[in-house]
């Protein structure tokens, strides 16, 4: 990883979403590749080493998030609708930093919040991941 670049939170996608999932939450061994993001991450049992750190779209990594996290999920009103008529999934934090961030899946709207109630609305990305 050389050089960073600033992105908002709420923009993060992708192996950069999951990059920053995996700084924020602790994950060890935290690298870049080709193919996405590589770690070790806690789960319920201990840590697990994987090649392809992907809260952000792989349920058995980012459900294990939304409950350590206490995610809850609202999607009436939250906003434009999407090119299929669906309105943003909005995630809530309900950790002591309290955040609300978008997305368009739960996964992905999760992802972003706890993002920025760990690390904040603005974020320094490896430049590759974007």
């Amino acid at each position: 990883m050389n050089a960073k670049t600033v992105v908002r939170v709420a923009d993060l996608t992708g192996k950069a979403l999951d990059w920053a999932v995996a700084i924020a939450t602790g994950a060890e061994e935290v690298k870049t590749t080709e193919h996405g993001v590589s770690c070790i991450y806690q789960l319920p049992e201990g840590g697990c080493w994987t090649n392809f750190y992907q809260p952000s779209t792989d349920w058995s990594q980012g459900g294990l998030l939304i409950d350590v996290y206490r995610i809850s999920f609202v999607t009436s009103g939250t906003g434009p609708q999407d090119e299929q008529g669906n309105e943003p999934i909005v995630a809530l934090t309900s950790a002591l930093h309290y955040k609300v961030c978008a997305g368009s899946t739960h996964l992905i709207a999760a992802c972003r919040a706890i993002v920025a109630t760990k690390l904040g609305e603005l974020i320094r990305v490896p430049a590759e991941l974007i």
